[in-house]
């Protein structure tokens, strides 16, 4: 018998084999991105329908039409328990829970360091639509602060996650997609400030509820995707 089959054979480092299996909290964490997305989409659909109206300053704003109005004025009048709840534990919440469990499921890639200022990056998105949730459209300063927090990070925390991604087997095509990503939300954004009109939005004319709701499908879209992705891809190591 030749000497050489008795020696042990090396294994590339990125064998299978060697890649330890996250963990199953971290794989079911990951679906944080895909429920806190659709849980919000489906308050504020639901929601739209059923608003009589709100009053802001004074103002009576009714009916309420989702053609017109913002989704923040769900958060006032009788829905806003419902539709601040949305914002705060589906939008924010969850969302936040699930990028930390698909940067959790990913330890064996990369440093801790890249990993949490991924992870890090892509939080600040949800946690802007929760800070939405909590600071309502009686206080508008705080509240355009978690608007922007949550349309604004995508153009630094995509290209980010799109280069740490790009080198991990699975995630290629899916990083490129971010970057793609990063000008269809400029040009979605400026269709919504370029439709957005206060005087318009009172007496319940104009159509900036449309990109609105537009633009928050779209950024909350690449979540759901990064938490499914991460959630199979976790399911297979």
């Amino acid at each position: 018998m030749n000497h050489l089959d008795t020696l042990p054979v090396a294994r590339s480092d990125t064998s299978p084999a060697q890649t330890p299996a996250p963990p199953r909290a971290a794989r079911l964490a990951a679906l944080g991105t895909v429920a806190g997305p659709v849980l919000f989409t489906l308050a504020w659909l639901v929601l739209g329908f059923l608003s009589p109206g709100y009053t802001i300053y004074g103002t009576r704003i009714a009916p309420y039409s989702p053609i017109s109005q913002p989704v923040s004025g769900l958060g006032m009048g009788v829905t806003a328990p419902y539709m601040n709840a949305a914002f705060v534990l589906g939008a924010g919440l969850l969302t936040t829970i699930g990028v930390v469990g698909v940067f959790a499921t990913l330890r064996a890639y990369g440093g801790r360091v890249r990993r949490a200022v991924c992870a890090g990056l892509l939080c600040l998105s949800p946690l802007g639509l929760g800070l939405c949730g909590i600071f309502t459209i009686e206080d508008p300063l705080v509240h355009l602060v978690g608007f922007l927090l949550f349309v604004l990070t995508p153009m630094i925390s995509f290209p980010v996650a799109a280069i740490f991604l790009r080198r991990i087997p699975g995630w290629r095509r899916f990083s490129t997609a971010l970057l793609v990503a990063v000008p269809v939300t400029v040009a979605m954004l400026a269709w919504f400030f370029l439709s957005y009109d206060q005087a318009a939005i009172t007496v319940g004319q104009g159509i900036s509820g449309i990109p609105e709701r537009l633009l928050l499908i779209e950024v909350q879209a690449w979540f759901v995707a990064l938490g499914w992705l991460g959630y199979r891809r976790a399911r297979q190591i």
